[in-house]
């Protein structure tokens, strides 16, 4: 997972940049998802922008986090916030492709998204729901940021349907991969 490798990997370039903008980390994180959901009116009408604006708010959601760990202001309702506000950017980035496979009458298309939709939450839900339980879980063949870089390469390239099924398959497998380490981990926890 790039998030997990790469996280903190521009904390250091950034930091100058980091520590003079004046915004709060939250207000960064908003508005890195107002752009992200843009993207969700502009995919039905133009896949390459609808990708730049996919690859822009990615740039903000990165921000927010440097922001935030630059400036000491790492607080656990950020990341709460941070969680909720990327969940509906998602949500309406698929809502937007979804209208786009409408608009071209691609019902298979169509069907692949909303797996991939679900598989989406799905990775995200587990994480949280192992975390809640004592364990962390951090692992799997994708998350959100390689999940954005592939969404954007997809409308970038007008490549969009094969990219959705190439998602949906590794989607599902990092859920299921999330569900049997967890098991596996609570074997070995006492309780």
């Amino acid at each position: 997972m790039l998030g997990e490798k790469f996280s903190h990997f521009l904390d250091k370039p950034l930091s100058p940049l980091a520590r003079v903008l004046p915004f709060n980390p939250n207000f960064i994180t908003f508005l890195g998802m107002i752009i992200t959901a843009s993207s969700a009116f502009l995919i039905p009408v133009s896949l390459f922008w609808g990708g730049v604006i996919i690859l822009l708010g990615g740039v903000f959601d990165m921000l927010d986090g440097i922001i935030a760990r630059v400036n000491g202001k790492v607080t656990r309702f950020g990341a709460l916030l941070d969680s909720t506000l990327d969940r509906i950017a998602d949500g309406l980035i698929f809502l937007g492709i979804a209208l786009y496979f409408f608009k071209i009458s691609d019902d298979l298309a169509l069907c692949f998204n909303l797996l991939c939709m679900i598989a989406s939450f799905l990775i995200s839900y587990v994480r949280a729901r192992a975390e809640g339980i004592g364990v962390s879980c951090k692992i799997g063949i994708i998350e959100r940021s390689e999940r954005l870089i592939f969404l954007a390469f997809g409308c970038l390239t007008e490549s969009l349907y094969p990219v959705i099924i190439i998602l949906t398959v590794l989607s599902w497998i990092t859920v299921i991969q999330r569900i049997i380490y967890v098991k596996k981990q609570l074997k070995n926890l006492p309780g």
